[in-house]
């Protein structure tokens, strides 16, 4: 479990991310870049590192199903991840 002070500053940096998206394509597509230097630093997508959704984890992280390669694992192996069976042959 990732300390709450980093999941909390994960979740405000998504939400800016979300917020100036639109805000930032018209500025690209407009070529103005100075304008979008003067956007918050964080609003930027790269500067966005992917987390857990469970517990916060930084590592490890698996995109499709937005979660620790040890919470997938764990909730495989539980059935609870849909269309996701352990292999066998």
């Amino acid at each position: 479990m990732a300390k709450k002070s980093k999941i909390v500053k994960f979740n405000k940096q998504r939400a800016l991310v979300e917020k100036y998206a639109s805000i930032r394509r018209e500025l690209k597509a407009k070529g103005d870049y100075e304008a979008l230097a003067r956007l918050p630093k964080d609003s930027n997508p790269i500067r966005l590192h992917n987390r857990d959704r469970l517990d916060g984890r930084p590592r490890g992280y698996m995109r499709k199903f937005e979660m620790s390669r040890l919470n997938f694992r764990k909730y495989a192996h539980l059935g609870q991840i849909p269309g996701v069976r352990k292999a066998s042959w």
